[in-house]
């Protein structure tokens, strides 16, 4: 059975002879290079383009290195920096644009291709070429790789499966298939395995042998623990407010161990510029401007964030946080955390100025959502406790509070919209009940 990835194959689709480059960034093994080369090149030959229209090409495939006359051994035992030589792909390439037809290059990997940005850069100038690439690893997991493209790429970002892509290839019981997901999360490789033992051993030896591997050889980091420590204190603490000094007092109240606030904000970018976090900044709602500090911190795959820790801190309230966070952007909205202010008496009659919280302010073009993430709301105290920061909002946006349990939309008499999470993730339209 096929894994879906029908949001994303439609922003590919959609982006088709706009004269940019279409750069498919994201975490590695979120399923960059089946979208390209299995379900986009699927598309198009559905779409009656000729397979010798179609060029593919994968730096990293043995076979294809072949077909331009290096050396697979040699790739497989050099440095990071050995590129494949560009002369010898572009003789291979440049004689299959043989007429004024429309080509579709696909090419994968490309950052292992020497002087990449520059070969690319020529294809803008050929009105018959139409490029589509992915890469991970060293430079092209980072989020400004669309510089090196002069203003001229388009990016498409690929988070993992969300939980509709992965429920729709699972099927089954949706509690049962969401309480799976909450643990092992939305990598691809993932939802194809049958046991939690594989699952397990996949995600440790990931996070430990591939992600941070990566961003250490990037940045020609230290081959030490300590950016993996760092990393720790933030899995520790999704969906709860910090900043760098809170997780540099961390090491030196828990851990005995020194690391100044700027190595922990360094680290902290390292991994937000790799996709592996998201970092969220806060919103005053009625000041309409951002809060610099404290922030949160989201993992891009909540089973990554889990094998961190070893399984061990398996908070279902922080798990469906981050999920929902997850969910909005993967339908494109720009996701704040929301502070709302008031002026307000305490039971002694002294004005206070007081700060709540909403969890996530959604926007894409004029729509607006505010959205908690309430994992239980056992009683009537706890549901005013949830909507306080609405009430004092004062405006007429949607108003949304999503918990745990299994439960159909339903209205109160102020308008806000209470359902369960499944319902949410899996109704494409669930903002808008």
């Amino acid at each position: 059975m096929e894994i879906r990835r029908d949001v994303y194959l439609n922003r590919l689709i959609v982006r088709k002879h706009n004269g940019f480059i279409k750069v498919i960034t994201g975490i590695r093994r979120s399923g960059k290079s089946y979208l390209l080369n299995t379900l986009f090149y699927n598309h198009l030959l559905a779409e009656g383009v000729q397979k010798d229209h179609i060029i593919r090409f994968a730096f990293d495939s043995a076979e294809d290195l072949l077909k331009i006359g290096e050396n697979p051994i040699v790739f497989d035992n050099a440095r990071e920096d050995h590129k494949v030589d560009p002369e010898k792909f572009l003789n291979w390439l440049l004689p299959q644009i043989a007429d004024d037809g429309m080509h579709y290059i696909l090419l994968d990997e490309v950052q292992k291709l020497g002087a990449f940005e520059s070969v690319l850069n020529g294809f803008l100038r050929k009105n018959n070429a139409d490029v589509f690439v992915t890469g991970s690893n060293s430079k092209f997991l980072s989020k400004d790789i669309l510089t090196e493209f002069a203003g001229r790429g388009d990016e498409v970002h690929i988070l993992p499966l969300s939980f509709s892509e992965y429920y729709a290839f699972k099927q089954g019981d949706k509690s049962e298939t969401f309480d799976d997901y909450s643990v092992y999360g939305g990598l691809p490789a993932v939802a194809l395995m049958a046991t939690e033992e594989q699952k397990t051993a996949y995600l440790i030896s990931q996070i430990q042998g591939l992600y941070l591997k990566d961003i250490i050889l990037r940045h020609n980091l230290p081959d030490n623990t300590m950016i993996g420590e760092v990393l720790d204190v933030i899995a520790s603490g999704i969906s709860s407010l910090t900043n760098p000094k809170k997780i540099a007092d961390t090491f030196a109240s828990v851990r005995q161990e020194k690391i100044s606030e700027i190595t922990v904000d360094k680290y902290i970018s390292h991994m937000e510029d790799a996709f592996m976090l998201s970092k969220v900044r806060r919103y005053n709602v009625k000041g309409r401007k951002y809060i610099g500090s404290p922030y949160k911190i989201y993992f891009e795959d909540i089973g990554l964030r889990n094998a961190r820790l070893q399984f061990r801190q398996l908070e279902g309230t922080h798990i469906m946080e981050n999920i929902i966070y997850n969910e909005l952007r993967y339908r494109s909205y720009q996701v704040d955390v929301g502070v709302v202010e008031s002026r307000e008496r305490n039971a002694e009659g002294k004005e206070l100025r007081v700060q709540r919280e909403i969890d996530f302010i959604a926007t894409l073009g004029s729509k607006k959502y505010y959205i908690q993430s309430a994992y239980a709301i056992p009683d009537q105290e706890k549901y005013l406790q949830e909507v306080a920061s609405f009430d004092k909002t004062a405006d007429s946006f949607k108003k949304i509070i999503v918990v745990e349990k299994s439960m159909k939309p339903r209205r109160d008499e102020k308008g806000y919209v209470m359902m369960g999470v499944k319902e949410f993730l899996l109704d494409k339209d669930s903002l808008e009940t």
